[in-house]
């Protein structure tokens, strides 16, 4: 079963161990914050990733800021997963 996290970011226990990913993808977001961290550029992911688009990281980005704004969400994405 798949659940929406937020916009395109799913979870689906079948799909990266549950993790969240972009629709579509096996492309969690805790990768693509891992490399936007250490300094990649939007342009040079989207070139090393041709299925993702702008739309896709700054999704990444949002929700990511919400897991800290929201600590609660948290604790769902664990139970769902």
């Amino acid at each position: 079963m798949e659940y929406q996290l937020y916009k395109n970011i799913i979870s689906n226990p079948d799909v990266c161990n549950g993790k969240p990913t972009i629709k579509g993808t096996r492309i969690t977001v805790q990768s693509v914050m891992g490399f936007i961290l250490a300094g990649d550029s939007d342009e040079s992911l989207l070139e090393s990733y041709p299925r993702l688009t702008k739309e896709d990281l700054q999704n990444c980005k949002d929700f990511t800021f919400m897991l800290f704004e929201k600590p609660t969400l948290v604790n769902s994405i664990k139970l769902s997963a």
